[in-house]
């Protein structure tokens, strides 16, 4: 069997609604507007480092806090409503970190319909490179007076970071297909311009496939692996997350 046809098999085997329930996609499976997909999906992945039971506890007990409504909520809560959140800590993103988050989103919801917006640099076109978007995303997420803390919580090419986190929050809101699993309702990113969320997992799993060679979790390493996947289906080469993580956590290979 070739690389390529062994993958497939394993995006078919993981790409699949029964392991939403261990995943952080669980967040924004519970929401069917899609502001509300956004914030979930948004928070979900920004948590998404540790246990999996632990991010997906810590992000359900945030929508909670926001009354099952994250879009109402960021929008129209007052600050009393906020005195919940300053015991929240997931890791190192604490209080600090969350009420800036909730304050940057308010302040886009109040002006953008949606949070890809702020993926879309000036004059962006199909051709606009993830780089491009990620870094101004950084930028503009940045752009309010904040506590320079929580600078570490939002990743970015420019910082030499994989962006791990964004790019699998990037393949839920942008992927479609018929399994569902990923929402695809982003239709202003193209899905061949994604970049597959690299971590510990899908890094190992890609050097025992001999598909990259470094160690290192960087941005160039997702490129690279990104490149290697294209060869396989150039239009949608993220759908190998679900076959390299799902190697990675799910058969330890």
């Amino acid at each position: 069997m070739d690389l390529k046809t062994f993958l497939d098999e394993k995006v078919s085997q993981f790409n699949d609604r029964k392991f939403i329930l261990k995943d952080p996609i669980f967040v924004p499976h519970q929401f069917n507007k899609t502001q509300d997909i956004e914030i979930a999906a948004f928070f979900a992945a920004i948590l998404a480092w540790g246990n999996r039971t632990t991010i997906i506890q810590n992000a359900m007990k945030l929508m909670d806090w926001m009354d099952h409504s994250p879009h109402q909520f960021i929008l129209e809560h007052q600050a009393t409503d906020l005195k919940k959140m300053l015991a929240f800590k997931h890791r190192t993103f604490q209080a600090t970190d969350l009420l800036y988050f909730i304050h940057f989103l308010q302040h886009h919801y109040q002006r953008f319909n949606s949070l890809q917006s702020a993926f879309m640099p000036a004059n962006h076109s199909i051709e606009t490179t993830m780089e491009e978007r990620l870094n101004h995303f950084y930028n503009t997420f940045f752009s309010l007076e904040h506590p320079s803390r929580s600078r570490k919580h939002i990743a970015s090419p420019q910082r030499h970071s994989a962006c791990k986190r964004l790019n699998m929050f990037l393949r839920w809101m942008v992927r479609k297909d018929k399994t569902q699993v990923d929402f695809g309702i982003w239709e202003n990113i193209p899905m061949n311009s994604l970049i597959i969320p690299l971590d510990v997992h899908v890094s190992r799993v890609g050097r025992k496939l001999g598909l990259i060679e470094n160690e290192k979790a960087n941005w160039q390493q997702a490129l690279l692996l990104t490149e290697k996947l294209k060869a396989f289906e150039p239009e949608d080469p993220v759908k190998y997350d679900f076959a390299l993580f799902g190697l990675g956590i799910e058969e330890r290979i």
